[in-house]
């Protein structure tokens, strides 16, 4: 019995240790959570964008003259998992600081272990407004969280009207019909679509959240069909596949796009043999738009290190993981206290924009700040050139890599 207490106590103190810079002496170790990293492109591209960054901190001589050492865990996505994933990092490894988490149900069973373990993280997938929502209601318990992106599903949402303000009008957009899948994720985008789109001046006649498992979209796009709206604006992830395959298989007499996440991958034209061509999706950086002067190098360094260019989460990670071993040398320390006022106040210049947190005070505490001089996610078309898929940026113009196209079938 005295050694099994032996046991909890050391395991107890390793979770101290772990939330006050307690890395070996000389390594600055970082703990990555990650889903399927050698096979799942979201997951891939979080490694990836976490070993890059390691790579060249090193290489410039660490953080404060120390080492930096990742280390990555397969969450699975899987809201236990990713939670047993996170002891590990923390309470086995005693990692300095966490990042990553794609599904939003990961990351709100994870929340309770990052406030007990006090232990920055610095989410680079997950979407959910309910995580900086706690910081909120509690933020001396919650403050060790943070989201340096992409921007909360609510700010997803104001995007997309954001954009339909800009350029529905050229694009001949006049009416739309909404597609929302039914996860977690979505609810925060479809009801800023369902508030603030019709003040735009576009009609609405069709807005459906439809069935997560839903595989034969048919009857749905019959009835935008019947609805004569001029495009389908949706929100999809898990379902995206078969939604944009059938709908340029039929030809459907609509247009399509919005936030697409498999349209966000940089392979995603081969992969569903050009059926993507003449669909848009929102993403936060694509390999050539030149966001800021980080953007471009990042993609060609990571795509030099991995044999492909990143998806989105890769970028974040990447911006995550600077952006705290820049908060350590300002604060001169590891310890979360000193830490977590450094990243409070800083504005960092990543891939993805300008990083800044909204303030305690705020409606979303430590969310990454979303506008035209910070995060402004970037809107792309798939288009075909000398016979191959390139993500062609159209919004917003000081990005823009090309012009809107429509289907040649319209």
């Amino acid at each position: 019995m005295l050694k099994a207490t032996g046991v909890a106590g050391v395991a107890g103190l390793a979770g101290c240790l772990g939330s006050s810079g307690g890395g070996p002496s000389g390594t600055v170790k970082i703990g990555v959570l990650a889903p399927e990293p050698t096979k799942n492109p979201i997951g891939a591209s979080i490694a990836g964008g976490a070993k890059l960054a390691e790579t060249q901190l090193n290489e410039n001589g660490g953080v404060n003259g120390e080492d930096v050492k990742v280390v990555i865990k397969d969450t699975k996505e899987d809201p236990s998992t990713g939670k047993s994933k996170y002891q590990e990092l923390t309470v086995g490894e005693s990692v300095d600081f966490t990042t990553g988490v794609f599904t939003s149900e990961v990351l709100l069973n994870i929340m309770d272990s990052i406030a007990e373990q006090e232990t920055v993280h610095m989410g680079s997938g997950a979407a959910t407004p309910e995580a900086t929502t706690m910081v909120k209601d509690d933020y001396e318990t919650y403050k060790y969280f943070f989201r340096t992106g992409p921007v909360n599903s609510h700010y997803l949402g104001v995007n997309m009207v954001d954009f339909a303000k800009s350029k529905f009008d050229s694009m001949g957009w006049e009416s739309v019909a909404v597609l929302a899948e039914d996860y977690a994720w979505t609810k925060p985008v479809t009801k800023v679509l369902t508030e603030q789109l019709s003040g735009t001046g576009v009609d609405v006649p069709v807005s459906k959240r439809y069935a997560s498992g839903t595989k034969d979209f048919s009857p749905i796009y019959d009835d935008i069909e019947s609805s004569g709206a001029d495009a389908a604006f949706v929100v999809m992830a898990h379902t995206g596949t078969a939604a944009v395959v059938q709908w340029a298989k039929q030809q459907r007499p609509f247009e399509f796009g919005g936030i697409h996440v498999p349209m966000q991958f940089p392979s995603y034209y081969g992969s569903v043999n050009g059926a993507c061509r003449y669909a848009l999706t929102q993403n936060s950086a694509t390999p050539k738009s030149k966001i800021t002067k980080k953007t471009v190098p990042f993609s060609e360094s990571y795509k030099e290190a991995n044999g492909k260019y990143p998806v989105y989460t890769g970028y974040i990670t990447f911006d995550a993981i600077k952006q705290y071993a820049a908060a350590v040398e300002s604060a001169g320390s590891r310890t979360a206290s000193d830490v977590i006022p450094e990243i409070e106040s800083s504005t960092f210049t990543g891939t993805t924009g300008t990083l800044k947190y909204y303030g305690k005070n705020e409606t979303y505490p430590h969310d990454v700040v979303y506008g035209k001089d910070t995060v402004w996610p970037v809107w792309l078309q798939w288009q075909e050139k000398s016979g191959n898929g390139v993500q062609q940026a159209i919004w917003p113009s000081d990005v823009a890599t090309g012009s809107y196209k429509k289907p040649p079938w319209m």
